[in-house]
C-alpha cells in the first residue's frame, strides 16, 4: 500500500475547512485544503458572526485582522415583534460584539491564515471523487483549471464542502434528526440604509426579515417567507420582498431612501444532522450539519466544528486516542451543543406566531433589560434556548415583570 502523503485533505476552503486545515497545520500535521473557488470569492451567506464566532477568530488570533478591514461591529440585536421590540446586547465580557463581514472579505482571511500556518491551499481545484479502497476513504482525485486530473492521499480527508459535500456523496454517511425545507430567503445589499450597530429583527405572521451593517458602507438586508409560497412568489422575488416590509411602516420608509447595490441571492435549505466521520473520513460545518438560516448561525456552527474537529483528528494522529473514540466525542459534543437551538431554529423558521405561552413569555421580556439581554445571547448562539427558557429562568422572568 502507498504511503499517504498527507495527514489530511480538506475539501472546501471557506469557513469549516480553512480553520480545520490552519488548526491541524498548527499541531505539525501534514495537511492539503482545496477549493474549487480562488479567492477573494463571495458565496450564498448569512454573513453574521455572532460572538461565539467572534470569540473563535479571537483564540485564533485572526479577529485584529477582520476589524482592520473596517467591518463594523454589532453591539445590540432587536427584535421587532410589531406589538413591541426586544432589544438586546448579545455578547459576554469575552466577546461582547458581532458582525456582519462580506464572505469576500472573512473566506480570504481564513484562507490565508491556513496557508501562513503551513498547509498547502490548492485554490481553483475541482475534487471529482474521494477516492475509496476497501471501504475506506485514502484520498480525492481531481484537476485545477488547466491541469489533467491527479490523485492524493490521506490518512484522513474531511468534507467541509456545504450542504452538497462531493465527500458526504461518496460515503453516504447516516441522517438523523432530519426536517424539510421550512422557509426560502432573499438578501440584497443597500446603500443609504444605516442601522447604526445594530442587528435588526423583524417578525410578521408569515414573513420575517433582518438588516446588519456589513463592509463599505452598506446594510445587508435578508427576507424570507415560508417555502410552501416559493412556486408562487418565485417569479417575483423583489415585489414579494419589498412588499412585506409595508408590515413594518418605519422600516419601509427607510427602505425608500435606501438603494440595491447587488442581486439579489437566495435559497431554502433542509434541515438535518450527518454522522461526521468514518474510515478514513470526517464532516464539518454544513457538510455535517444544517438549520434554516434564519438565526444565522452557519458560520459560528463551522467555527465550532473546525475546532472539535482538528482537535480529534490530533488526539487521532497522535495516538492519544483511537480516530473512533476521538470522533465519537466529536459528534456527541457538537450534538449536545446545537440541539436546543436546532429545534429553537425550526420553529422560528415555520413564521407561525408563538404559542399563548411564548408570547407571554416574550411580554414579560420585554422592557426587563437583563432579559432581554438574555434573549438577545440566545439568538446570539450564546446561551441555549433550553436554558433561557427553562421553568426556573421563566419563573424568574414573570417575577420581575410582576
Amino acid at each position: 500500500m502507498a504511503e499517504d502523503q498527507y495527514d489530511a485533505i480538506v475539501v472546501g476552503a471557506r469557513c469549516a475547512g480553512s480553520p480545520t486545515a490552519m488548526l491541524l497545520a498548527r499541531k505539525g500535521h501534514k495537511v492539503l485544503v482545496v477549493d474549487r473557488a480562488t479567492f477573494p470569492s463571495d458565496t450564498l451567506s448569512t454573513h453574521v458572526l455572532h460572538p461565539p464566532g467572534v470569540a473563535g477568530l479571537k483564540r485564533w488570533g485572526l479577529l485584529d485582522r477582520l476589524t482592520a478591514t473596517g467591518c463594523p461591529p454589532i453591539d445590540t440585536y432587536t427584535f421587532d415583534f410589531g406589538p413591541f421590540t426586544i432589544s438586546g446586547a448579545p455578547g459576554t465580557e469575552e466577546s461582547p460584539v458581532a458582525y456582519c463581514p462580506r464572505r469576500t472579505v472573512l473566506d480570504k482571511l481564513l484562507v490565508d491564515a491556513a496557508a501562513e500556518a503551513g498547509a498547502e491551499v490548492r485554490e481553483g481545484f475541482t475534487v471529482e471523487e474521494a477516492v475509496v479502497e476497501d471501504g475506506r476513504v485514502i484520498g480525492v482525485r481531481g484537476h485545477s483549471k488547466d491541469g489533467g486530473s491527479v490523485t492524493e492521499r490521506a490518512r484522513v480527508v474531511v468534507g467541509a464542502d456545504g450542504r452538497y459535500s462531493r465527500v458526504a456523496q461518496a460515503v453516504d454517511p447516516e441522517p438523523y434528526n432530519e426536517k424539510p425545507q421550512i422557509l426560502c430567503g432573499y438578501y440584497s445589499y443597500w446603500s443609504n440604509l444605516p442601522v447604526e450597530g445594530k442587528f435588526e429583527v423583524y417578525i410578521r405572521p408569515g414573513r420575517g426579515w433582518a438588516a446588519a451593517p456589513t463592509h463599505d458602507g452598506l446594510t445587508l438586508v435578508v427576507a424570507g417567507w415560508p417555502f410552501a409560497e416559493f412556486e408562487a412568489n418565485k417569479n417575483d422575488v423583489e415585489g414579494n420582498y419589498l412588499k412585506m416590509f409595508d408590515l413594518a411602516p418605519e422600516f419601509a420608509d427607510r427602505m425608500r431612501g435606501a438603494k440595491r447595490e447587488a442581486r439579489f441571492a437566495g435559497t431554502a435549505v433542509e434541515n438535518y444532522f450527518r454522522k461526521p466521520f468514518g474510515p478514513g473520513w470526517a464532516l464539518v460545518g454544513d457538510a455535517g450539519y444544517n438549520k434554516d438560516f434564519i438565526t444565522a448561525q452557519g458560520i459560528s456552527d463551522a467555527f465550532r466544528d473546525a475546532e472539535l474537529c482538528a482537535g480529534a483528528l490530533d488526539e487521532s494522529f497522535s495516538g492519544a486516542r483511537s480516530f473512533d473514540v476521538a470522533m465519537g466525542e466529536y459528534q456527541s459534543t457538537r450534538d449536545a451543543h446545537v440541539l436546543a437551538m436546532f429545534e429553537f431554529t425550526c420553529q422560528l423558521a415555520t413564521l407561525e406566531p408563538p404559542p399563548p405561552e411564548l408570547q407571554q413569555v416574550l411580554g414579560a421580556v420585554h422592557g426587563n433589560q437583563d432579559a432581554m439581554d438574555g434573549f438577545a445571547r440566545v439568538n446570539a448562539g450564546v446561551t441555549s434556548p433550553a436554558e433561557f427558557f427553562s421553568e426556573e429562568n421563566v419563573g424568574r422572568i414573570f417575577a420581575a415583570s410582576r
